[in-house]
């Protein structure tokens, strides 16, 4: 277990770090800090009472961004993780199955919250590099019997996260939106980092999500926002989920100081994201040529890096206790697996900074073990 960076815990001592001013922080794009035009829209928001609907920064960041998706209507809820459980919840019964990747974020990273809460649990599917095909779901949809669990909706994820930032090619989406529609299942897309997959694909986020019955995008990852996400769908799901977002303590009252930071992310984030994916493929191709990591830079499509330190002898808490100490902050995510996440505020600088960080680490001997 690392000590400064734990397993899966991801904390740092806040009494330890005196200054971020030279750390290069590539653990994940949460990290970013609103910039100085965020800050100050931040402290001129109009604001009011968002669980009475009377809060004008907040209602005009839900238009922008259902207008944005081609949806009808969209909600502002604190975390992408509550986002996903809405969506959950609202389309399904408990009792019911969700279909999702093996890895993905709702299945691994969401303290269960679909059963917790929602009452239901996830049904499998493995798929390539994080990818679902329809072949990969039908074949664990459940029969229509009255004395096995039923499946109910279909979970995407896209941007993967654990795949290092894969995606969805859009034929793909509509075609699963397409079969599971005429059997009478939801899908839903944690698209936390949808507008990375629509950099990516050159494609706007309208027309790759034309067919999902709903969306979850965080504004607090890659757009830079410091806090909050959206869902967007139907009028009728968006007026159940804001059932549930109250249910589950969403409602925010004055929270267009925050929703401000959201608008300015929404509307010029999207157009920077492109210098985050180069910086991945800068860190990809770096690593690739160091003796005893493992990555395929083709992988890379996104800002997501994720390498294999297995041959350098180290583990990834190893590792990024290494590259702590040289100001690099990583996070494991698998016994040999180490993640740098590029972002608005890691330059091509910092990111040159990490692969020589990273080179001299790999240079050292084993550490020896009890």
């Amino acid at each position: 277990m690392s000590g400064t960076i734990a397993k899966s815990g991801q904390r740092s001592d806040p009494d330890a770090v005196t200054s971020l001013e030279n750390i290069v922080d590539l653990r994940s794009d949460t990290v970013t800090r609103p910039t100085p035009e965020m800050r100050r829209a931040m402290g001129e928001a109009e604001v009011g009472d968002d669980v009475y609907g009377e809060d004008p920064t907040v209602n005009k960041l839900e238009r922008r961004a259902a207008k944005l998706f081609g949806k009808e209507a969209a909600l502002f809820v604190p975390t992408g993780c509550m986002g996903n459980l809405i969506a959950i919840k609202t389309w399904t019964h408990h009792g019911d199955e969700v279909i999702c990747d093996e890895k993905s974020h709702v299945n691994l990273y969401e303290l269960a919250s679909m059963s917790a809460i929602a009452g239901c649990m996830p049904r499998i599917a493995r798929g390539v590099d994080g990818i679902l095909s329809w072949k990969m779901i039908e074949g664990v949809i459940r029969p229509k019997i009255y004395y096995d669990s039923q499946t109910a909706l279909i979970c995407l994820e896209n941007t993967h996260n654990m795949a290092g930032g894969t995606l969805y090619a859009t034929a793909a989406v509509d075609e699963i939106c397409g079969h599971a529609h005429a059997v009478g299942l939801k899908v839903h897309l944690d698209g936390a980092r949808i507008f990375n997959a629509a950099v990516a694909l050159g494609e706007s986020v309208a027309t790759m999500t034309k067919n999902l019955d709903s969306v979850m995008f965080c504004l607090s990852k890659g757009l830079g926002a410091p806090v909050g996400s959206m869902i967007v769908g139907s009028a009728a799901f968006i007026e159940k989920g804001r059932i549930y977002r109250k249910m589950f303590g969403g409602g925010m009252r004055q929270a267009g100081v925050i929703a401000a930071a959201g608008l300015l992310a929404l509307e010029k984030s999207p157009g920077r994201l492109h210098v985050d994916h180069e910086n991945a493929q800068v860190l990809a191709k770096g690593i690739a040529v160091m003796p005893g990591l493992k990555i395929d830079p083709t992988k890379v499509r996104s800002n997501i890096v994720i390498f294999d330190c297995e041959g350098a002898g180290k583990t990834a808490v190893e590792s990024c206790d290494l590259l702590r100490e040289k100001e690099i902050w990583a996070l494991d995510t698998a016994t040999y697996s180490v993640r740098f996440v590029t972002h608005c505020d890691v330059d091509r600088a910092g990111c040159e900074r990490a692969l020589e960080a990273l080179k001299e680490i790999v240079a050292k001997p084993q550490i020896a073990r009890a």
